[in-house]
C-alpha cells in the first residue's frame, strides 16, 4: 500500500485480481441497471393496471345509473290473474 495525498491507495498483487475486481464491478452495473428497467417495467404495468380499472369502474357505474333511471321510468307491471284461479269448479 502506498499513501497518495492522505489517501491509501492499493496496488493490486497481480492481473487477476485486477481483472476480478472489474468483472465484479461490471457484474453491479449491470444488475443495477436491469433493476432499474424491472422497476421501471413494474411501475408501468401496475398503472396500466389502474387505469383499465378506473376506466372500467366507470364504465360499471355509468351502467348502473342507466340501469336505475331506466327501471325508474318504465311503467309499473301489470298484475296478471293466477294461472289456476280460471279452471276451477265450485261444488
Amino acid at each position: 500500500m502506498r499513501v497518495n495525498d492522505g489517501v491509501f491507495v492499493s496496488t493490486p498483487k497481480s492481473t487477476k485480481d485486477m481483472e476480478r475486481a472489474q468483472a465484479a464491478f461490471h457484474k453491479k452495473e449491470a444488475q443495477a441497471r436491469e433493476g432499474a428497467t424491472a422497476t421501471a417495467e413494474y411501475k408501468a404495468a401496475a398503472n396500466a393496471e389502474r387505469a383499465k380499472t378506473e376506466r372500467l369502474r366507470a364504465m360499471r357505474l355509468a351502467k348502473e345509473a342507466a340501469d336505475r333511471e331506466a327501471a325508474a321510468n318504465a311503467p309499473p307491471p301489470t298484475a296478471k290473474p293466477k294461472a289456476g284461479a280460471k279452471g276451477k269448479k265450485k261444488k
